[in-house]
């Protein structure tokens, strides 16, 4: 975080303006991450944390250096200083820990626990840009972040409930979750601010790039050849959602405010429910139906309000 503070010494990254497609592409991410969760706890059941994070940080790596060596776009590494060498390395690290935490929580727990908890990380992300980037909410903002507080309270009580007399298992994992939520904070505001030097593109392909390699000692890679075609496909469906869903992240910083960004993840749990109660029916075998009371629909629906008041509430 030393890096982060001495950002007021140099300049600041600003958004281009394009604040409705930032929201576009924020949307877009807030797709692919509802659907993440529900994918990675299925393919877990046949590899591994270390195998699966290494393989989606390798693939992801090597189609973004074909991507931008064909554009003659690769990143100009001898023009970095020594303050984005910080930066770069706090947003490994803390991507690195993203994903073990998370997929661990996930093992220990279910894919709609882990993704209540993880909406604490555009949470953060939000606070800490107010803080870092001196982005400010107006009073129409602050109105929508406690609709958005209120009906992630009413949309999750059930869960908040079931997880207070849980076994010390899913503790656990939900406690894995949260830190997961913190590291990904802390990479969010640090590639914002790289964004400043490198396009979004460069920064995840040097930063897919070093996870592989550190993942790479970890991971047992004959796991994946003995794969059957579904968790093939599972696992191969799980690297390009994590390319498309940090892409068009990465891209939205560029055009709308991180605070804004932030407000409008947390949408990512209701497709995460829907898909999961369609999956209970088509095939419960696979996932188990998640319960939402009449109190959680309600909390849905405030949750939508309150995010679209936040990310809309600045006028162009």
């Amino acid at each position: 975080m030393f890096a982060l503070k001495k950002m007021n010494k140099i300049s600041l990254h600003h958004t281009s303006g394009r604040w409705r497609f930032g929201i576009f592409l924020t949307l877009l991410t807030v797709l692919m991450w509802g659907l993440e969760p529900i994918a990675l706890t299925l393919t877990l059941k046949a590899v591994d944390v270390y195998t699966l994070s290494w393989f989606r940080f390798l693939i992801c790596f090597g189609l973004l250096a074909i991507y931008l060596g064909a554009r003659q776009q690769l990143p100009q590494i001898k023009t970095l200083q020594a303050n984005h060498w910080k930066l770069l390395a706090i947003a490994i690290i803390s991507l690195s820990i993203n994903y073990v935490c998370f997929l661990k929580g996930l093992a220990l727990t279910s894919p709609a626990n882990g993704e209540m908890f993880i909406q604490l990380a555009p949470v953060l992300m939000g606070l800490g840009a107010l803080f870092f980037f001196k982005e400010r909410y107006n009073l129409r903002q602050w109105l929508g972040l406690g609709l958005l507080t209120l009906g992630f309270s009413l949309f999750f009580h059930d869960k908040l409930q079931n997880i207070a007399i849980a076994s010390s298992q899913y503790l656990l994992g939900s406690a894995l979750v949260v830190v997961s939520a913190a590291a990904w904070a802390v990479y969010a505001l640090a590639q914002k601010q790289l964004l400043e030097k490198l396009s979004s593109s460069s920064i995840l392909m040097m930063i897919y790039g070093v996870c592989a390699v550190i993942f790479s000692f970890f991971a047992n890679p004959q796991s994946i050849l003995e794969l059957s075609p579904f968790y093939l496909l599972l696992l191969i469906f799980c690297v390009f959602d994590t390319l498309i869903a940090y892409g068009a992240f990465s891209e939205a910083l560029n055009h709308l405010e991180a605070s804004k960004v932030g407000a409008v993840l947390p949408l990512s749990p209701i497709i995460t429910l829907t898909v999961t109660w369609v999956l209970s029916l088509v095939a419960p075998n696979l996932m188990e139906p998640e319960h939402i009371s009449i109190l959680g629909v309600l909390g849905g629906g405030l949750v939508v309000a309150g995010s679209m008041a936040i990310a809309l509430g600045q006028k162009n």
